[in-house]
């Protein structure tokens, strides 16, 4: 039962954190190559299914990376099947129980790398590294992101971590200097006070009370220099994860910057409205950024906590079912060290391919403002921690946050519930 308890609890964690990354927009792109994504892979060892969640606008970048692979050589052939992302990680766990033909290769969040490498789903990546793939060729970041205790378990695509945009018009109109955004928490709020207009339905920031809060709040924890997990148990109620949520909180109630009860994608319209001046969200939004023709920047995460320079993220890997004929390693691995070469394309999506051949030439630095902000952060983003079954925690966190930000309950009585309920969860 107990085992049944935890395996219930991945299929939780599956649909949790796909909602939570929406690193592929909107729906609304279909399987590209006409299929459900349910075929599953092949007897044939030169032909690999690959399956990703890229459902929204990402979805193309991604076809044309496997498009220029199938039309660069005629050894091998990847068969690319987009299952929908609400649908994603039900799939999968549908195939590992049998109910559905298991893929070659697919793609995964970092945040579920761990509970599938621990439930034996995947295969360690040693049986594909060598020459032609070598972890010195991606960042380190993203090595980690892909690693279960010191082993690696998938081939890094990206890094998405949480960005910084700006209405730069509005920071004209308010006397602000429309290409220097915020750097830290005193200059965020002193901009935020200049571009908040309450009579006329204008805010300097509007706080989110639920997505994206997954990502900016354990930011601001990050950077004030706190952990959500440590020493096997949860941290909620440390000093470092009560400021952040006063932190946020006060922009609300002290500092009046941001409008009170902002609903689920409320701080989006207002941005895309030229009502708030400042958002904090992912790479994914750069299409409707784009197709919105507001005048905006992107830059780094401004410092808003109190210690040091950091961001949340998550990331998109390759990893091996480890039902895959080891007759398929030699395409999935020439596969994948194409895409180490050739994911300029992704770049063109928003993200930041983690592969130093991209983010490191000169072709990345000119696709897109956007993305060479992505990769400014590198170096200091953090991730999920190894824990299984964490979205069981994260889901009580979040309930705390958005209680405490809609004034329903006290900051530390609201943290307070989410630890003790987060911890039997993750007992159990």
């Amino acid at each position: 039962m107990k085992q049944m308890k935890k395996w219930l609890g991945t299929l939780f964690v599956g649909f949790l954190a796909l909602v939570l990354a929406a690193c592929s927009g909107n729906s609304g792109v279909a399987d590209n190559n006409g299929g459900s994504g349910e075929e599953g892979g092949s007897g044939d060892s030169s032909e690999i299914t690959l399956w990703a969640p890229f459902s929204g606008p990402d979805g193309p970048y991604m076809k044309e990376i496997v498009d220029g692979y199938n039309d660069s050589q005629e050894e091998y052939t990847v068969d690319f099947q987009i299952v929908p992302q609400t649908e994603y990680y039900k799939n999968v766990d549908l195939a590992i129980n049998g109910e559905k033909n298991m893929p070659d290769v697919m793609i995964m969040h970092g945040d579920q790398i761990f509970t599938y490498a621990e439930k034996d789903v995947l295969r360690n990546m040693d049986d594909i590294m060598g020459d032609q793939i070598s972890e010195e060729e991606y960042h380190p970041s993203a090595i980690e992101g892909a690693s279960v205790n010191g082993e690696l378990y998938g081939v890094p695509l990206d890094i998405h971590p949480l960005l910084f945009y700006w209405n730069k018009d509005m920071f004209e109109a308010a006397g602000l200097d429309p290409e220097q955004p915020p750097t830290n928490r005193d200059e965020f709020i002193e901009y935020a006070q200049k571009l908040t207009d309450k009579e006329n339905n204008q805010w300097g920031y509007a706080v989110p009370t639920l997505w994206p809060q997954e990502f900016i709040f354990p930011t601001i924890v990050n950077q004030n220099g706190g952990e959500l997990y440590k020493d096997g148990e949860v941290q909620f109620t440390s000093d470092a994860v009560v400021e952040a949520l006063q932190f946020e909180k006060s922009l609300i109630e002290e500092y009046e910057v941001s409008p009170k009860d902002v609903q689920q994608d409320g701080e989006v319209t207002l941005f895309l409205q030229g009502k708030s001046a400042m958002q904090l969200n992912g790479p994914w939004m750069l299409e409707q950024w784009e197709e919105s023709g507001i005048n905006y920047g992107v830059a780094p995460v401004p410092q808003l906590g109190t210690e040091q320079e950091g961001v949340y993220a998550n990331s998109h890997n390759f990893v091996i079912p480890q039902n895959t004929d080891d007759a398929k390693l030699d395409a999935i691995t020439d596969f994948l060290s194409y895409v180490g070469d050739n994911a300029i394309s992704w770049a063109e999506s928003g993200q930041a391919p983690a592969s130093k051949a991209v983010y490191e030439s000169d072709e990345f630095q000119e696709v897109n403002e956007q993305s060479s902000q992505v990769a400014k952060q590198f170096d200091y983003v953090s991730f999920a921690p190894d824990v299984d079954n964490w979205g069981l925690a994260t889901s009580p966190l979040m309930e705390a946050v958005n209680v405490a930000l809609l004034g329903q309950k006290d900051v530390k009585e609201a943290l307070e519930e989410a630890q003790q309920k987060a911890s039997q969860a993750l007992e159990e």
